[in-house]
């Protein structure tokens, strides 16, 4: 292969690479903005607020009737998880009863 050959074909094989990682680096940027937005829309539709009253499913707490297995949520954590007045500890969604 000629010199000049070698040239074209290398500077060639330079620019591909350049183009994949700008294009990698650009869908990576467009994705952050939806993951933002999925956050702002998760944070928008709670499933608790303070002062609400929950039930906690009877398999959990089983020879329980329902009085006593409801209880008021004290705060709202970060992670979608609660704390309850009458309970210690942090309480997922899924063990709670659905509100009708």
């Amino acid at each position: 292969m000629k010199k000049g050959t070698k040239r074209v074909l290398g500077s060639l094989a330079l620019a591909a690479g350049a183009f994949g990682v700008a294009s990698s680096y650009l869908k990576k940027n467009k994705g952050m903005g939806r993951k933002q937005q999925r956050v702002a829309n998760k944070l928008a539709s709670v499933w608790a607020r303070p002062n609400m009253v929950v039930t906690f499913r009877a398999e959990l707490m089983p020879g329980r009737d329902r009085e006593q297995r409801t209880a008021r949520v004290k705060e709202l954590l970060p992670s979608g998880r609660v704390t309850l007045h009458e309970v210690s500890g942090e309480h997922g969604q899924q063990e709670f009863d659905p509100v009708n």
